[in-house]
């Protein structure tokens, strides 16, 4: 039988406390601000030894499995191992393992000597093989880092679960964090820290040992410049590099090395800038051959193979492979900028830091390192002199100590026996207990002594050395020296000054073409190449708007137009491009930022300078006239835009520009019109002059059209004038053609 369910009393209702409300600022300070903190210290920005968490770990990892000599080991042995430290996934460590290895090619001093595929850094599509084919094992460079370790130089850790101990730091006897590039994103802060020459870094930093008032520019003379494992150029800026050097903030520029085989008609590059990689080069110079802008170039490939890098452009016969390279410096990543941030945690604060300053910073952790290491070996000495000094105790009575040892009844009351009987104490009394039969003799406690005195002499240059900081700055000094003599290279980014580079004009980097330029009078603009045109060469636009020019021109010329507000526009037949005859194409006065409303009335190309005898001509509703020359437009500087280009007195008519004298029929409202040379208008040099009368009218009418091509347009039988002001014949339109104002060169 089932059972009644029962019906819920007020009593079994559980009520719930209103929530209460929580401020951001507070939700952000508890909840988000760890994990911030967490990303910025233990994860992202490197520290002065010049390594992050994961490159420590998994470098301490390998030294504490011996693979500082000996045969390599599989990659995935390192990896299960590094996880007792980082456990965060062997994907990541391993990951972190490639780019440390000398096959990847990221860094100037690799810490891994590794064996198998291990991908580019040049490359981004070049993967590395899985852990389980490839063999590592730390290079011998890896000396350097570890030196000390062993001897207390560093504070030591419990990793995550208290199992086993990590170092704090890495006791790096040279200034690792400006050898090895590093980069690196954390919350609100970044860290992009670029390489540079270890022999240059050796040599700054003994000088500012040597002399801590040491200038920047002493300095800069030493470490010349960031020096890159991908080689290639960094153009040289020394004012831009001193921002560099004392704020750790700016940017250098870099660009590849190439050779030209001339018999091949290739283009190699060898070498490209650290900040790039050569698929982002062939994709930006994909997108230039479908943009026709790269016609030199027949074909390009990717041609590294195990002798290095070899990027291989093919260009067509007689084609200059210098200003080739030049543009594509410009137009492609193979010239590049690599962003410098020197973002670094000192005492678990980050702090952005130039150069000198992080050299400064690590010669205190250094100092540090020395001492520490110093004082270990320093305990370590005066602990063997102490149990000398209780073994030459028994030198006196080396039989009483046998009698001793024979004589006492149980094994527990050797060492105080021997405590009592020679006065020393237990350590001693237990060093000399665990002496071996065989070396109780005179001889061999004899040599023993006579390293008391080497010892205590040991002890006291220690002692000295510790609490001297010049000495421990001298030990900094000789090791340095040591590891330049044994590690240090040459430069591989070679430097080059920006005065010394053959810089591409701006008109060679844009191709040039012949195009037919057509601008109509509602200010639609077409730039349509010869191509286009033999396949269709009718134009379409805008319904009641008609063509004022058309002209061939080449794609790097200029031009001016002028607009119905008295004002000027220059622009460039390149900033536009090509269409087909079948659109309206640009809308111009968009394009050269004019006001709202106004619009153009004529256009002419620019050459490089305007004719003597080349003048304007413009016609005004009032039916006045006036010629200005061309030579008071000239600027000094080639300015966009120019107001007051003629007289607003009375609404413009029409515009023309010529050298020689023209016909001009002028139009008014009633249909009359005379018909006059161009030499009749005065030419007056004042831009904005009103001009002389040159159709007389009366009442309400004004002059509508001024046309340069009237024949097919007008009957002009009686119109011709010879003086000026004249008045207006009637003129009949031929074939209806009405009253439209034409504007033309």
């Amino acid at each position: 039988m089932a059972k009644k369910r029962k019906t819920p009393t007020d009593a079994d209702v559980i009520v719930h406390a209103p929530p209460t409300p929580q401020p951001i600022t507070e939700t952000i300070e508890k909840n988000y601000m760890p994990y911030v903190m967490s990303v910025i210290v233990s994860r992202a920005i490197p520290e002065i030894d010049g390594f992050k968490p994961s490159h420590r770990k998994l470098l301490y990892t390998m030294y504490k499995m011996g693979l500082m000599s000996g045969p390599r080991t599989k990659s995935a042995n390192v990896v299960g191992a590094t996880m007792k430290l980082n456990p965060h996934g062997d994907a990541a460590i391993y990951e972190t393992m490639v780019r440390l290895t000398r096959d990847n090619e990221a860094l100037l001093h690799p810490f891994v000597d590794s064996k198998g595929s291990f991908g580019k850094q040049y490359s981004s599509s070049t993967a590395y093989s899985a852990p389980r084919y490839t063999e590592v094992r730390l290079d011998p460079f890896c000396a350097e880092i570890f030196r000390g370790i062993d001897k207390n130089a560093v504070e030591m850790v419990d990793n995550y679960d208290s199992t086993m101990k990590e170092p704090v730091l890495l006791p790096t006897t040279f200034p690792n964090i400006l050898v090895t590039p590093n980069m690196g994103i954390a919350v609100g802060m970044a860290s992009n820290i670029c390489s540079f020459n270890l022999a240059e870094i050796c040599d700054g930093t003994v000088a500012l040992l040597k002399n801590p008032k040491l200038t920047t520019d002493k300095l800069m003379d030493l470490i010349k410049a960031p020096d890159f494992p991908g080689g290639g150029f960094l153009i040289y800026d020394r004012t831009a590099l001193r921002e560099v050097f004392e704020t750790g903030s700016g940017s250098v520029k870099l660009r590849g090395r190439y050779v030209y085989d001339k018999s091949a008609g290739c283009i190699e590059v060898l070498q490209i800038p650290y900040s790039t990689t050569i698929e982002q080069i062939m994709k930006k110079m994909t997108d230039l051959v479908k943009e026709g802008k790269l016609k030199e170039v027949t074909d390009f490939r990717d041609e590294t193979d195990l002798s290095g890098f070899k990027l291989a452009i093919d260009v067509r016969r007689g084609t200059d492979p210098d200003k080739l390279m030049a543009r594509l410096f410009k137009q492609t990543p193979l010239e590049d900028s690599f962003k410098c941030n020197f973002n670094v945690l000192i005492n678990s604060v980050p702090r952005q830091m130039g150069v000198r300053e992080i050299l400064e910073e690590w010669i205190k952790f250094r100092l540090t390192c020395i001492k520490r290491e110093l004082t270990y070996e320093l305990e370590k000495k005066k602990d063997k002199l102490h149990l000398l000094l209780g073994l030459g105790k028994i030198l006196l009575d080396i039989d009483k100590a046998i009698r001793i040892v024979r004589e006492t009844a149980k094994e527990e009351d050797v060492i105080p026996n021997l405590m009592s009987g020679f006065k020393i104490d237990e350590i001693q009394a237990e060093y000399i207990a665990e002496i071996k039969l065989r070396n109780l003799n005179r001889e061999y406690i004899l040599n023993r002594i006579k390293e008391i005195e080497a010892l205590q002499k040991e002890i006291a240059d220690l002692e000295d050395t510790i609490g001297d900081e010049l000495k421990l700055k001298a030990v900094i000094v000789k090791q340095l020296g040591e590891i330049k003599k044994k590690y240090g290279q040459p430069r591989k980014t070679q430097l080059i000054y920006a005065d010394d580079l053959d810089e591409p004009d701006e008109d060679d980097l844009i191709e040039n073409y012949t195009a037919r330029l057509i601008l109509t009078r509602e200010g639609y603009f077409k730039k349509i190449t010869h191509a286009s045109l033999r396949g269709n060469d009718e134009q379409k636009l805008k319904e009641g708007d008609e063509i004022i020019f058309s002209a061939d021109a080449d794609n790097k010329a200029e031009f001016m137009v002028l607009t119905d507000r008295a004002q000027l526009y220059r622009g460039k037949v390149s900033d536009f491009e090509p269409v087909k005859a079948s659109v309206m194409g640009d809308f111009l006065p968009g394009k050269l930022g004019m006001e709202d409303g106004e619009r153009p009335i004529f256009m002419r190309l620019l050459t490089e300078e305007f004719g003597e005898d080349e003048h304007f001509i413009f016609l005004f509703a009032n039916g006045k006239g006036v010629r200005v020359p061309l030579s008071a437009y000239q600027t000094k500087s080639a300015r966009r835009k120019q107001s007051g280009t003629y007289s607003t007195a009375s609404p413009i008519v029409a515009a023309f520009c010529t050298t020689e004298p023209i016909d001009l029929l002028l139009v008014n409202s009633v249909q009359k019109a005379i018909l006059i040379k161009s030499s009749l208008i005065p030419l007056m040099a004042t831009r904005t002059a009103g001009g002389v009368q040159l159709m007389t009218m009366r009442g309400d009418v004004t002059l509508t059209a001024a046309l340069a091509d009237f024949e097919d347009k007008y009957d002009t039988r009686g119109c011709r004038k010879l003086k000026i002001p004249a008045a207006g014949v009637a003129v009949t339109p031929r074939n209806g053609a009405g009253e439209q104002l034409t504007l033309e060169d």
